[in-house]
């Protein structure tokens, strides 16, 4: 299984759990469950995006621009 399919989570994660976080009340750090689910997930696509650059082979291998000097 690749790493590139962990980018489905930020996207399930906004537009199909907001159905299912859908309430006014609690409120959580002052602000609507709601809302704080959507922010708390675009924390975490940032953290997803790093895992998968983190464990891309391509991004491994070192720039030969670098190793010239």
């Amino acid at each position: 299984m690749s790493v590139r399919l962990l980018a489905v989570l930020p996207f399930l994660g906004i537009l199909v759990g907001v159905v299912f976080v859908n309430r006014v009340q609690p409120l959580v750090l002052g602000m609507p469950l709601v809302l704080a689910w959507i922010v708390a997930w675009i924390v975490l696509s940032a953290v997803v995006m790093g895992i998968i650059y983190a464990c891309d082979p391509i991004n491994r291998q070192a720039d030969p621009a670098e190793t010239r000097s």
